[in-house]
């Protein structure tokens, strides 16, 4: 009997452990055990030492800098939420931070820190919150000392979260009046690695925004995986996703098959619900200690709090009734942590008469919409949880969080050489912060998207633009011809030879002597007359039948009269 009850609490489980830490590690975490060191040997590092590139490192749960590491300072000694990756260690995220020291790179030129944040699931979206609050204090003091440094942001498990938070936070900045960013510059920001990425999008490839979306990053040429398959599902808190903005195409999303952490299938509603309410509870003392009088009173709580929002939302539409929206839709709308009652209108699809109306109040409960709704509710709840129940039973927890298979830790193991893919993603990840830190040493621009399409519009307008050309010179053979209003005539010049690639174009065949002159077939433009109404048409050259077979080849020069096209 304790047995069973032990694994319909642990399915229960699963719900919360995967969704709610976005994706917190269960099983098989990386601990930061507290240092015994005391206080008083703690040695304060300076972050006056200015870094051509720092990497701002956000580890999973439980792994982050607690007490006793040595702890980065302002210049003026104010204690900063941070270690120096010498100073702390994480077994996952030290493989792509510490890669770059090792490449071929300046001595003494690249840092990486780590973020200290509660790193708990005591409180989910506290915890997510001051990682990002903390993210952009580190790197917002480090750029006050060193404005030319820059940043790269790479986040794993719970701190996956905090990390695509944080990069949409700066990559979405606007400027003030001033031309400052309260954070710091987008441009500042060079890379993005999320690991397990919870906000991810259905389709989404793992490099967003970017022009090769499932291949790489913008301006870096390694290629991570051939094809371009998008692994299937979400990312189980949906409520977090979101655009870069300016970060477009600098960010590096990584999922595997199996992590149901960003890759949760579609239509599994309740999951949906359940990991949003595990965001509002304390799940470690639920995980803890299982149902007590305490965690059940928190669970209630967080359960009657979602309730009276759901009720309060539906009353404040009265036209909610010949809607779609089910009342799973508004539950799962509700229980965002960030949600604001009134934020969201619900759509009407439903007409009156041929005419779309709303509903008064005190029709809500009409029988003549009340079918109809019922109907809907059920049609909805079955189509949007069709995934729920397999999900369920092929053991979510095991299949993500599993020791040593849970696809939660692919990202140190999921290279396939045989099906182009190389290297893992963690490999991939370091080579691709590796490059940038090289080009930060090299002093390179950073390749924003700006700066690329910039290059690339200066480029084409070096190719197309036309050249100018007197009226005695020689034309300058262009890709494009362009038209003029007025015929051309050039001065007699000596014939230059076509290209050796373009065959030269056949003389016009003289007259026969025996046949007289007669009214021409056609009329010679004469430069500063304007051809009659009814007269021949213009003659058309060999040259230019040649010219006109010919598309987007160079114009030959030639001293035939030219006219206008």
């Amino acid at each position: 009997m304790n047995v069973g009850k032990s694994k319909r609490v642990r399915v229960a489980l699963s719900a919360f452990a995967i969704g709610a830490l976005g994706a917190g590690v269960v099983v098989a975490a990386p601990w930061s055990a507290p240092s015994t060191t005391t206080e008083a040997s703690i040695e304060l590092v300076s972050t006056a030492t200015c870094y051509d590139m720092v990497s701002i490192a956000i580890g999973g749960r439980n792994d982050t800098p607690r007490e006793g590491v040595k702890w980065l300072t302002t210049p003026d000694g104010e204690r900063l939420p941070a270690a120096m990756s010498g100073d702390y260690s994480s077994d996952w995220i030290d493989q792509v931070v510490r890669a770059p020291n090792n490449g071929n790179v300046v001595p003494d030129s690249y840092a990486a820190v780590y973020v200290e944040y509660p790193a708990d699931m005591a409180s989910y979206e506290n915890a997510v919150q001051t990682g990002v609050t903390n993210s952009q204090t580190i790197m917002k003091s480090i750029s006050a000392s060193c404005p030319q440094t820059r940043f790269a942001i790479v986040g794993y498990s719970e701190g996956a979260d905090v990390a695509r938070r944080t990069a949409m936070e700066v990559g979405n900045q606007v400027a003030g009046a001033d031309g400052k960013y309260g954070i710091v510059d987008p441009s500042q920001v060079v890379g993005v690695v999320i690991l397990a990425d919870a906000g991810r999008v259905a389709g989404e490839g793992p490099f967003p925004g970017a022009e090769n979306p499932f291949g790489n990053p913008d301006g870096f040429d390694t290629k991570y995986q051939n094809g371009n398959s998008a692994i299937s599902g979400q990312g189980a808190l949906p409520g977090t996703s979101g655009g870069f903005g300016a970060l477009d195409g600098r960010v590096a999303s990584f999922c595997s098959e199996g992590d149901l952490t960003c890759a949760l299938p579609e239509n599994t509603s309740l999951i949906h619900l359940a990991a949003n309410i595990g965001r509002q509870v304390n799940a470690d003392a639920l995980e803890r200690e299982q149902l007590t009088p305490a965690t059940g009173a928190d669970l209630a709580l967080a359960l009657g709090r979602i309730a009276v929002n759901a009720f309060n939302d539906i009353a404040s539409q009265p036209n909610w009734m010949q809607s779609d929206e089910t009342f799973l839709d508004v539950l799962i709308k509700v229980s965002e942590p960030g949600y604001e009652p009134g934020a969201v209108t619900t759509p009407v699809s439903a007409e009156v008469d041929g005419e779309q109306e709303p509903i008064r109040t005190d029709q809500m409960i009409d029988m003549v919409y009340l079918p109809q709704k019922i109907f809907r509710e059920i049609t909805g709840f079955i189509s949007s949880n069709q995934n729920t129940v397999p999900v369920i039973m092929n053991d979510p927890y095991g299949l993500t969080l599993g020791p040593g298979s849970g696809h939660h830790f692919d990202y140190w193991r999921d290279a396939d050489a045989a099906n182009g893919k190389p290297l893992t993603s963690a490999q991939y990840a370091a080579a691709w912060l590796t490059e940038l830190l090289e080009e930060a040493n090299r002093g390179e621009p950073v390749k924003t998207k700006e700066v690329q399409e910039k290059a690339g519009r200066a480029a084409i307008e070096t190719i197309v633009a036309p050249k100018t050309t007197s009226a005695t010179a020689t034309p300058t053979a262009t890709t494009t011809a362009p038209a003029t209003s007025t015929p051309v005539v050039t001065t007699t010049v000596p014939v230059v030879p076509a290209p050796a690639a373009e065959a030269p174009a056949p003389a016009p065949a003289p007259a026969p002597a025996s046949e007289p002159v007669v009214t021409p077939e056609c009329t010679v433009p004469v430069e500063g007359e304007t051809p009659v109404e009814g007269s021949p048409p213009l003659c058309v050259t060999a040259t230019e039948t040649a010219a006109e077979t010919a598309t987007e080849t160079a114009v030959p020069t030639t001293t035939e009269v030219v006219p206008a096209s």
